[in-house]
């Protein structure tokens, strides 16, 4: 099934989000993500991310997520995940 992480850091985070940013990339590589990216904000800053996942079921999507660097490192004020359609 597909899962859609929709995740908001927390305000002022910027500088965290760059410190781990590596480490969140190389994750998302190693563990094979289908599609990723931050979302900006009005002056063109990451403040956020949409990771889209092919896994077993959302416990799966759950376990990845407290995995991801960015997690770990405190990064989001709220972490939303929710199974996915892809239409198109």
């Amino acid at each position: 099934m597909l899962a859609a992480l929709i995740c908001t850091d927390k305000p002022g985070a910027l500088d965290i989000r760059k410190a781990n940013r590596d480490a969140h990339v190389a994750y998302l590589k190693s563990t094979g993500a289908v599609q990723a990216g931050p979302f900006l904000d009005e002056n063109g800053d990451m403040c956020g991310s949409l990771v889209i996942l092919d896994v077993a079921d959302l416990s799966a999507a759950r376990d990845w997520a407290a995995q991801d660097p960015y997690a770990k490192a405190g990064l989001f004020a709220d972490v939303r995940i929710e199974q996915w359609n892809k239409v198109i």
